[in-house]
């Protein structure tokens, strides 16, 4: 059968982002505008300063508490003992009791703390996991077509986990190195100021070795986190094209792909785990260094007699905890820097702005008149243009009166499906305006015009769930007997009956579980229970077989009755119910009326009928 076949050319010129890439080893990275990732940051936290402040002060007790234990052996050495050996034990008895009550005290406040920091890290990944989803679905066609759903998927999932690491095991890592340096630092000069400033300076090259990890290893988490998302969003297209793929026999080139990208991942792993473990040998070759020199020089004032034997152990002790957190402190700039990481593509993906928002004051349409449910459509002095190609539509201009039902058909990239996506408003005229009953698209609220403009693709998308909720998702208050209804109207009622669990049957993945045709059928049933002004089909007929296709024409009669309707035609055979038909070429409409008086002519439309009748024969 001769047919007027398109793939929307026009559509798939992928818009260009604005501004240069965030990452530059990501070529799909959105840029973040500076301080966003920090904005993002206190926007989420800011609903629990309060107990972000609480558990902080439990933090610090709980600091006070767990640090007291090496200055109160250094009473018990210099006080407590040689009090004993006078045959006075009640000294080392109130030592006693202080070491178990600090150490008590110091696990029961990290107790809560942990609890309440956990309840607070969990909030903000909820809401940040919201965030990221709803955004997503504000963000216009442009957008999903140039940035792909496993990188979004990347975002919500390994960069959020990411976030996680860092809110719930890093963050308490920090704050507990950092007041205990600033405990530690206070008390070593308290105790002995000379020995203390001597432990503070040699931890001096410590400070510079911690910052030069840090700058290297924020390039490192930068490559990783690109190296994973590149793997999600492999594995993700590959599973969701798994038809072509075996249908092409692409199994062996896409696992060499495949590895290549895990090849790469696994060495941006590989690079992480070298920093680290060259920060951990150095720090530690510094600490040790400097725990000899603050033990020797502390020894001989010992001999000497201008330190006392408590005060050195106690020193000794303090700069074990100092240096103890190097490797947990290791893990945490791990943790960091990925996490900065992530941070900065997440604030990249919510910065995005929506390329068709809502109107600042929204107009409402018009009540219908009684009996006629379709709204006039005119498309007024409109320009459009792909961020990346010429113009689609160099200039436009078209009316349609309400209820009538008009066929465009023409060559792939005359810009057909451009004209259907702006009515539908997935995209906006680079000038002029498209306009609903004279109220323009960008004037309506973004749910008003999705309840009065609804599309049929030829895909015919089904969710995962029952026959009877993928209907009502075209009116969500809708009941059962009004589901069955739109069923029956559309002559999808048998075949519904039919299957397992009738209506209770869940489609499954894509609405796998029923044939092309069959979910066709259910896309009219949902456009039907939607009631919308206006329907666009767009090629709805061109992957069914005969039967199939003549059974969606008659749900089509069904449902076009009254209304407005722009049908992008594939099949010449679905002009034939359209009561006028639009030839377009090079976004121009080059021919324009009825089916029967375009047959009689010598035009375009008239050639094309002619190849379609002679290849029934």
């Amino acid at each position: 059968m001769a047919s007027v076949t398109e793939q929307p050319a026009d559509e798939r010129q992928e818009p260009v982002a604005d501004g240069g890439p965030a990452d530059p080893f990501d070529r799909d990275a959105l840029p973040a505008p500076p301080g966003a990732s920090r904005a993002l940051l206190r926007d989420l936290t800011r609903p629990y300063r309060g107990r972000i402040w609480l558990a902080a002060i439990l933090l610090v007790v709980q600091q006070a508490a767990a640090q007291s234990g090496p200055l109160i052996v250094a009473l018990a050495i210099d006080h407590a003992i040689p009090a004993l050996a006078r045959h006075d034990a009640g000294p080392l008895v109130a030592v006693a009791v202080a070491y178990i009550g600090c150490a008590v005290a110091g696990g029961v406040l990290q107790r809560v703390f942990i609890r309440r920091s956990a309840v607070i890290g969990q909030s903000v990944l909820l809401e940040l996991r919201g965030r990221i989803f709803r955004h997503a679905q504000s963000l216009g066609l442009d957008f999903h077509e140039r940035y792909t759903s496993g990188r979004i998927i990347a975002r919500a999932t390994s960069d959020v986990e990411a976030i996680r690491e860092l809110i719930t095991e890093g963050m308490q890592e920090l704050l507990n190195v950092g007041l205990s340096v600033l405990y530690i630092s206070g008390v070593l000069v308290v105790l002995d100021w000379k020995l203390g400033l001597v432990a503070l300076v040699t931890g001096v090259p410590l400070a510079f070795t911690v910052r030069r990890f840090r700058r290297r290893s924020k390039l490192v988490y930068t490559r990783r986190s690109a190296a994973m998302a590149s793997v999600i969003v492999r594995f993700s297209e590959t599973m969701n094209g798994i038809r072509p793929v075996q249908a092409f026999r692409r199994e062996e080139s896409n696992d060499e792909e495949f590895a290549a990208l895990n090849r790469v991942h696994r060495t941006s792993n590989g690079d992480a785990i070298l920093e680290m473990g060259r920060f951990t040998v150095s720090s530690w070759l510094i600490a040790n260094t400097s725990l000899a020199l603050v033990v020797l020089w502390g020894a001989y004032r010992v001999a000497s007699g201008s330190l006392e034997l408590g005060v050195l152990a106690a020193f000794v002790l303090y700069l074990r905890r100092l240096y103890e957190p190097i490797d947990p402190l290791g893990m945490f700039l791990n943790s960091w820097q990925s996490a900065a990481a992530s941070l900065e593509k997440i604030a990249g993906l919510l910065a995005q702005i929506p390329s068709v928002p809502e109107p600042a004051a929204p107009r409402t349409l018009p009540q219908r008149a009684s009996g006629r449910p379709g709204r006039a459509v005119e498309f007024a002095g409109v320009r459009f243009a792909y961020r990346t190609g010429g113009e689609v539509l160099p200039r436009f201009d078209l009316a349609l009166p309400a209820g009538q039902t008009v066929a465009v058909v023409g060559a792939t990239g005359a810009g057909k499906s451009t004209l259907a996506k702006l009515l539908c408003r997935f995209y906006d005229p680079t000038e002029g305006a498209v306009t609903l009953d004279g109220v323009d698209l960008r004037d309506l609220a973004v749910p008003e015009l999705r309840r009065g403009v609804v599309m049929v693709t030829q895909e015919s998308f089904l969710f995962s769930g029952t026959v009877a909720e993928n209907i009502a998702l075209g009116d969500p208050d809708a009941t059962a007997e009004d589901v069955v209804a739109a069923a029956r109207a559309i002559g999808a009622h048998e075949f519904i009956t039919a299957l397992p669990e009738g209506y209770d049957t869940d489609v499954r993945k894509r609405g796998g579980r029923i044939s092309a045709g069959q979910r066709q059928l259910v896309a009219f049933a949902r456009a039907l229970l939607a009631d919308p002004a206006v329907l666009i089909l767009d090629e709805a007929t061109s992957s069914l077989d005969v039967p199939g296709e003549q059974a969606v024409q008659r749900a089509m009669r069904t449902v076009l009755h009254g209304r407005t309707a722009v049908i992008i035609a594939h099949r010449l055979s679905t002009v034939e119910i359209a009561d006028r038909v639009l030839v377009m070429d090079a976004g121009r409409v080059v021919e324009d009326g009825s089916p029967d008086r375009l047959v009689l002519g010598d035009g375009r439309f008239a050639g094309l009928h002619t190849a379609w009748r002679d290849s029934l024969v």
